[in-house]
């Protein structure tokens, strides 16, 4: 089994769909081993995001993932890095297949709902940044 990490993002929450992206996980296949909704301050954002600092998108993607609350999960089963940024779609909801959580739920390039871990590096990163080993059942 794999796991990898996801954010429901504040537009999502925003317009009440984590219910819809949940479901969606779940039709997946996936498992949520974990989850729990944050406020994240900016600091906390930039340290996530710390691998982008140097694009000229950081500064806004840092204000809107800080504008409001997140879901944060941890989602398990074979294939999940890879099966996850499938079901997630392309960054931009307009380019993303039917069928995929961006496709259906995506408001924008900058809007696009969710969030995923696109490696088992970032994954080993991103998981124990929001998640402790007592919070993942």
């Amino acid at each position: 089994m794999e796991r990898t990490f996801a954010i429901i993002k504040p537009d999502a929450v925003e317009r009440n769909v984590t219910g819809k992206v949940i479901a969606m996980i779940e039709e997946g296949g996936f498992k949520i081993v974990g989850m729990k909704k944050i406020l994240l301050s900016k600091s906390q954002v930039e340290g996530f995001y710390y691998v982008h600092k140097e694009r000229p998108f950081f500064g806004d993607l840092c204000a809107f993932m800080s504008r409001g609350p997140v879901i944060t999960l941890v989602l398990e089963k074979e294939n999940a890095i890879a099966d996850w940024r499938t079901l997630m779609g392309a960054t931009n909801p307009a380019n993303a297949a039917e069928g995929t959580i961006r496709k259906s739920l995506g408001v924008s390039i900058e809007e696009n709902t969710v969030h995923g871990s696109d490696s088992p590096e970032s994954a080993s990163f991103e998981i124990p940044y929001f998640f402790n080993q007592l919070e993942l059942v």
